[in-house]
């Protein structure tokens, strides 16, 4: 304890507690096994004599020495009090959440326990404890009747109720078997406190200014004109139990999002912490306590608490054979949930395994997906401003998987950086960022997303149909399910990029790998979030790879192939915008999924004549001189060529260049070579 808060009559008390702890509670049984040196503290506070431990008379001397001061104590008309601000401090906690007077003079010893030395020595001769025992002791120590302390630590009463001080479940010392709320609560309760929250210190933060505005949250803003005035009139009217449940990918802005709202509602945010002073991690059931506490100490003043990372809270694990925190204490969770004063923001990257009887205990429940492109667009604009040059903006926002958050870091790291990066480098240097974390997530980064190929036109397709026309009726009409399938190459997924420009809509394009989950029943939901993203923004969605979910249910093996497919031809029956899905393998399909399209185009090998045009076009945009007719009639040869073929070269070139149109038809012949080649038909 601080020196200056060990006046006479706090020694007077300390000294009579530990007397009573050595002497009527039987820790005398230990002391003399102690070196004294060990317990110098104690010893000088009892003012014991010097006695020889090698002495056979030893622990009887000790003892008698004990009793004698145990009663000189005990008669003693001496001023014991507890600190003055400890008092304090206390009876402001009395008043603002109603302890009892047998609360208070436990937490009184307690915080004394945990801040003297001479308290703690003394408690740890009584041994490990049991849960029984403490109340038992408690009693002694105070002079209060037992069960007067068994009921100050019921479950129910203020002390565990609020988080206060709770009684640990197990064998341990005295001071470990009383908890606090926070590691450094005993210590605040014994200083000046400005703001009675600061007890919490270090385990309730307050969040920063936000980085994004309400604006960027367009793509909710349906849930946000409910949601914000429901806040606004639940901070007004003082309503108890208001929850606010946001999931959705990390990076998504669900942090912002909080600071946003206290922004708008022009209140503090008050965050619980995850981590403390020294880094160490905060389990579920500590972060809980703290959030129950501040619930009380908070309950009288606008403010919003949030409450990160729930998920180490909610999830249920049975399937690992382990329960979460809200499951174990199931009815104490609900309580606070149905209880609390403070209205509380819940942030989860999933609700996947969360119980529906905590689900449904929420007001609000949502999920924030990454924004739709044009609303990227604004945002890596933004956030990059005086970065970014217009076409890294484009790129980088037509790539589905970046989240406010990777932009945000990737320009914030380039700021700090400042002038060791040339200024024509740091939207490189942006790009690049943002691109290794795509990358680490498991996407495909930006230099693989979204732009279409070089030159091109869907002309040069080669499909028994007019693919313009059949574009400007999309246009329209914004509507529609095509079944691209074909040969690798042969610009399906190309045309789908080039459809969603011409019709001017968003472009969703997920890949199989996106999709496919190896949790029982997720691919499903990936699925369905999928069409609704899409629905949402009013975006054509293109699904890569689609043979991997509409695999023909006469097959399957598993009950999950054939949940995966009705899912899929649920939600084509219900999506009333754009479906384009592509595959390469047709054969095996299911026969139901095929009648569901509108349309199926089957993506052929290029004819001659569009392969000379696409041909001529590269060449000229690569400085060569136009292709003679040789060259020509040795491309017409190639009767597996694809656009994808030219794609391929032109990447290759960028490290293996090709210094002439004979060069470029032979880097293209290699690329048919490795194809299986096409039935020559019968006949002359």
């Amino acid at each position: 304890m601080n020196d200056n808060l060990r006046t006479t009559a706090v020694e007077e008390l300390i000294r009579l507690w530990a007397l009573r702890m050595l002497v009527p509670l039987g820790g005398h049984c230990r002391f003399g096994e102690y070196e004294w040196t060990q317990c110098r503290h104690l010893v000088s506070l009892l003012d014991l004599p010097t006695f020889d431990p090698g002495d056979e008379k030893f622990k009887e001397n000790l003892l008698r020495a004990l009793r004698h001061r145990h009663s000189e104590s005990e008669m003693s008309n001496a001023a014991r009090e507890i600190p003055p601000t400890l008092r304090r401090n206390i009876e402001q906690l009395q008043d603002l959440v109603g302890l009892t007077e047998v609360d208070g003079r436990i937490l009184e010893f307690a915080v004394l326990l945990h801040t003297s030395i001479e308290l703690e020595q003394s408690a740890n001769m009584l041994g490990e404890l049991s849960t029984r025992m403490v109340p038992r002791i408690l009693a002694v120590l105070l002079d209060r009747q037992e069960a007067a302390i068994t009921d100050a630590f019921h479950d129910k009463a203020n002390l565990a109720r609020l988080g206060l001080l709770t009684l640990e479940l197990g064998t341990d010392h005295l001071t470990t078997k009383l908890r606090f709320a926070s590691r450094n609560f005993a210590v605040r309760l014994c200083s000046h406190l400005d703001d009675i929250v600061d007890l919490l210190r270090g385990r309730l933060t307050s969040a920063s200014a936000p980085e994004l505005i309400l604006d960027d949250y367009r793509h909710v803003q349906d849930t946000l004109e409910v949601l914000r005035p429901y806040v606004r009139a639940a901070l007004d009217e003082r309503r108890r139990g208001v929850n606010i449940l946001i999931y959705g990918p990390p990076g998504t802005g669900k942090s912002q999002l909080a600071r946003v709202l206290a922004r708008d509602q022009s209140v503090e945010l008050l965050e619980v912490a995850i981590e403390g002073e020294r880094d160490e991690a905060f389990e579920g059931e500590k972060r809980l306590t703290v959030l129950r506490l501040a619930q009380t100490l908070l309950g009288n003043r606008k403010a919003l608490l949030l409450f990160e990372e729930a998920s180490d809270v909610f999830s249920d694990f049975s399937v690992f054979n382990m329960g979460g925190t809200a499951q174990a204490r199931k009815a104490w969770v609900n309580r606070l949930l149905e209880n609390n004063s403070v209205p509380t923001l819940w942030l989860l990257n999933s609700v996947r395994g969360i119980d529906p009887a905590f689900l449904r205990r929420f007001d609000v429940v949502f999920e924030l997906n990454v924004p739709p492109e044009r609303q990227r667009q604004q945002l890596a604009s933004r956030l990059g401003k005086g970065l970014l040059i217009a076409e890294a903006v484009q790129r980088i926002a037509a790539e589905e998987a970046v989240t406010p958050g990777i932009i945000a870091r990737a320009a914030a790291v380039v700021r700090v950086a400042g002038e060791c990066i040339p200024v024509e480098r740091r939207s490189a240097a942006v790009e690049h960022l943002v691109e290794n974390t795509l990358v680490s997530q498991g996407h495909v980064g930006l230099s693989a997303a979204t732009g279409l190929p070089q030159h091109y036109d869907p002309r040069y397709v080669n499909v028994d149909v007019d693919l313009c026309a059949i574009a400007d009726g999309i246009a329209c009409t914004r509507s529609a399910r095509l079944c691209l399938y074909g040969p690798p190459g042969t610009g399906k997924t190309a045309f789908g990029r080039w459809l969603s420009q011409h019709a001017g809509m968003p472009l969703i394009v997920k890949r199989a790998s996106d999709l496919t989950s190896m949790f029982l029943g997720e691919t499903e939901k990936n699925i369905a979030r999928a069409f609704r993203e899409a629905a949402r923004d009013g975006a054509l969605l293109l699904i890569d790879e689609v043979d991997s979910f509409l695999q023909d249910r006469r097959n399957a093996q598993r009950s999950w192939e054939v949940a995966q497919v009705n899912e899929l031809l649920t939600q084509m029956e219900q999506f009333p915008g754009v479906f384009v899905a592509s595959t390469n393998l047709m054969d095996g399909l299911d026969q139901a999924a095929l009648r569901r399209f509108d349309l199926k185009l089957r993506f052929d090998y290029l004819h001659s004549e569009a392969a000379g045009d696409l041909f001529v076009r590269h060449c000229e945009s690569l400085g060569f001189p136009a292709p003679g007719a040789e060259d020509l009639r040795r491309l017409a040869s190639l009767r597996c060529l694809t656009p994808g073929d030219f794609a391929a070269v032109l990447r290759r070139a960028r490290f293996h260049p090709v210094a002439s149109p004979r060069e470029f038809i032979a880097a293209l012949e290699g690329e048919c070579i490795l194809k299986e080649q096409p039935k020559r038909p019968i006949g002359f």
